[in-house]
């Protein structure tokens, strides 16, 4: 009798880097990505500027609609079957206000973040 070999989950190392999260906040609006760099196209997006979501936010520039925009992108990694991304932060974006609670909101969302 032969005994096959365990099943193993899929190693999170082959997702390791190639998905990027980078964030832009202007004066009005703020969105998120998340680049696929070996192929430089966007895996990901989301952006306070839709008209789905302006509905439901009393601002799209606040921390508040930074939470609602990280919660959307969260959730359109999952159903794209992302589960890991990196996060690029500029020079001058600390992990602090808008930006804090984008990642949180994408890591709540169920995403790891590298």
């Amino acid at each position: 009798m032969v005994i096959p070999p365990p099943v193993r989950p899929p190693r999170l190392i082959n997702h390791l880097k190639p998905y990027v999260l980078r964030m832009n906040f202007s004066n009005n609006y703020i969105s998120a990505q998340v680049m696929h760099t070996p192929t430089a196209t966007i895996a990901a997006s989301a952006s306070s500027q839709e008209k789905l979501l302006q509905p439901s936010m009393e601002s799209t520039r606040d921390v508040a609609a930074a939470a609602k925009i990280g919660k959307l992108l969260g959730e359109r990694l999952l159903l794209k079957g992302i589960p890991a991304v990196s996060i690029f932060l500029d020079r001058e974006q600390k992990y602090h206000g808008k930006v804090k609670a984008v990642i949180d909101s994408v890591r709540d969302a169920g995403v790891k973040l590298l």
